[in-house]
Order: C-alpha cells, then sequence, then structure tokens
C-alpha cells in the first residue's frame, strides 16, 4: 500500500546524523522491504528543546500551513495509511492526526513516549498534542518494554499495540571481530546524559589494575574539553578517534575487543546493535531501554556503581573464552530479532491488520 511517512523530531534526509535520524531512515527501508511504498509527507522539524512557549506557538503556525499544504495536495488521496515516528512532548506529531482523520486514513505510530509528569510546566502544551496524538494512533509499534509500560496503561479502547524491536538497516551480519584490539566506546561529546555515561567510564577505568589496558572512544562534541579532562589521568591508555562515519565505525567494531558504554537514558542505544551484530561483547548497565536490545542477566544495575563494571570489564579481558561466547550469543541475536527482515516482518503483519 501506499503510506504517508512523517518524522516530526528529524526527517530521514536531515543534514545531521543521530540515532533518530538513522531510525527514520530505517523504518522506510523496512518499509519498502515489507513491499509498502512510502512518501515523506512533510519534513517541518518540531523539535522544541528549551521549553520555549513562543517557539512552540511558531511551530504551530507552521505545522498548521504544513496540513493545508498537504490537504490541497492531490497525492494525498492515494495514501492508504500515515505513519509518524517518534512523537513526544519535545516533538509532537502536529501534523499526522489531523490529516489523517481528514483523509479518513488509519493513524499509526512507530515509538511514542507517554510522559505525564510533561503536562505541567514548559512543555505542558506540546505535552498534550503529544499525548492526543498517541490517543489518536489506531496501532502503537514500541521500540522497548519501558514505552510499552506506559502505553498499555493509558491505551483508549481499541488501539493495538506492537513490539518493534530496535534494528540495523541490513540484511545480513557484518565481518565478525576477532576480539583482538582494545577497548572501544561510542557516544558524542554532549552535556548531559552522555557526559554522565562517560564519567561513569572515568570513573570505573580508575578502578581497573595497573596491567596494560587500552580504551578509544569514538565521538566528539561540544563538550569535547570535559571529557578529555576526565581522560586525563589515564594518558596514552587512551586514545580519541573522533566522530566517525559509518565506515570508520565499522572498522572500529571488527578489532574492538569489547565495547564500554553505561547508557545512561538511551532510548535504547543503536551502538549496541552495531557492536553486537560484529560479534563484539558489551559492557553496560542494565537500564531501561538498554536491556531490551543487550544480552539478559549479563549487566550490573546503575546503583551497583562503577565497581561492579569494573568487574564485569575485567571478567571479559582475563577470560576470553567467555569473551568469545558472549560475543557468539549477541551476534546470534542479533541476526534472529534485530536486523532488517525481522523489522520488515513485523511492520508487515501489523500493517496488513491494522490498516
Amino acid at each position: 500500500m501506499k503510506l504517508a511517512f512523517y518524522a516530526p523530531m528529524k526527517a530521514p534526509d536531515h543534514p545531521i546524523p543521530s540515532g533518530d535520524r538513522a531510525m527514520a531512515r530505517g523504518i522506510l527501508a523496512a518499509l519498502e522491504k515489507a513491499g509498502h511504498e512510502s512518501v515523506v509527507a512533510s519534513d517541518l522539524r518540531l523539535f522544541e528543546p528549551r521549553g520555549d512557549r513562543a517557539a512552540q506557538d511558531a511551530l504551530r503556525g507552521k505545522a498548521e500551513a504544513e496540513i493545508n499544504r498537504i490537504k490541497a495536495d492531490p497525492q494525498a488521496n492515494t495514501w492508504r495509511a500515515w505513519v509518524t515516528y517518534h512523537n513526544y512532548y519535545k516533538a509532537p506529531d502536529l501534523i499526522g492526526p489531523v490529516v489523517a482523520a481528514y483523509l479518513k486514513i488509519p493513524y499509526i505510530l512507530v515509538e511514542a513516549t507517554r510522559a505525564k509528569k510533561r503536562l505541567h510546566g514548559r512543555w505542558s502544551d506540546f505535552a498534550v498534542s503529544a499525548e492526543a496524538a498517541t490517543d489518536a494512533a489506531r496501532l502503537i509499534f514500541y521500540l522497548t518494554e519501558r514505552d510499552a509500560q506506559a502505553l498499555r496503561r493509558d491505551a483508549p479502547k481499541g488501539q493495538a499495540l506492537i513490539h518493534l524491536r530496535p534494528f540495523l538497516v541490513r540484511d545480513a551480519l557484518p565481518p565478525a571481530s576477532d576480539l583482538g584490539g582494545p577497548m572501544l566506546s561510542v557516544g558524542m561529546f554532549r552535556p548531559g546524559d552522555k557526559l554522565a555515561s562517560y564519567q561513569l567510564i572515568a570513573d570505573t577505568l580508575a578502578l581497573l589494575p595497573d596491567s596494560p589496558w587500552h580504551l578509544e572512544i569514538a565521538g566528539d562534541g561540544a563538550a569535547r574539553r570535559e571529557v578529555e579532562e576526565m581522560m586525563a589521568p589515564f594518558g596514552k591508555n587512551v586514545r580519541f578517534l573522533g566522530e566517525l562515519d559509518q565506515e570508520g565505525l565499522t572498522r572500529q567494531y571488527e578489532r574492538a575487543s569489547l565495547l564500554f558504554w553505561p547508557g545512561v537514558n538511551e532510548a535504547f542505544g543503536m551502538t549496541y546493535l552495531e557492536a553486537q551484530a560484529a560479534g563484539v561483547p558489551v559492557v553496560a548497565q542494565d537500564r531501561p531501554g538498554v536491556r531490551d536490545v543487550i544480552l539478559p542477566d549479563k549487566h550490573p544495575r546503575p546503583f551497583e556503581g562503577p565497581e561492579a563494571l569494573a568487574k564485569r570489564l575485567l571478567h571479559l579481558l582475563l577470560q576470553p573464552e567467555t569473551s568469545a561466547e558472549e560475543a557468539a550469543d549477541g551476534r546470534a541475536r542479533m541476526q534472529r530479532h534485530h536486523l532488517l527482515h525481522a523489522a520488515a516482518k513485523t511492520l508487515a503483519e501489523g500493517l496488513e491488520s491494522f490498516a
């Protein structure tokens, strides 16, 4: 069927790479593999990160103009359903529910986050709109159990929920790592949650013995100075690779001994998928979202702190047989659940039943 597609957080053709852009492109690829034709209905970005009411009002005006433009487009009459990726309080879908109701077609969401606590405060108006869009959806594909809990709790009568596991946009696994290289961390240098993960990494490295170990860090950003200061005590044991494109990251996964990324407040973390696909074992904390994409029962809880992370690092570094076994298990899990064919199958079955 022919589908309208929209990503209010970041359009698939946005010039700046991110996990959101990668997932938007991935969903389009999965829909195509499932046999559907998707049209990007709008590239208007509705992301408002500061809780600025004036900025939100300006975006509402732009959304209204987009609604009128789409309604006047004869192509819209050929759409069988509207699919929106990532609706939440900082980037609510102000367009899809209105157009879908006008065209009398199903409105479908992929990844929707309910945040009742945001119904008061700086984002209250946008939060109300995000909740309304979620309520309007006939079908929601959720990515993590954390999101599913709130969606089940507040689901209106007749709304269907289907688990779409996070996935890589590829049909086959890449070459497996020989696990002979340094440890690897992958994450942008941004204030907030990313910086908190880097602080945990530094605190953990400080607990490792003096025996040789090496960590390479792929990433860059506004908080580079802060990250460099965190890692300064470790001297040449830590090497900065800068921001890498996908080809460069692939080369690093192919030689890494393990991926070390705590995952503070990650939605789920594309780096975990990429590492496991390459047969690289993961050291992370057992956090909501993250636990949906890593091997179960292997990772310490956040309250156990850097000591538990250091213990797990040493467990893998000093026991190559265990490391190789986890690498193989993660790679097999990726093959079964987290590649393009699995996502296409889930989307196809859901659309067939509810669109």
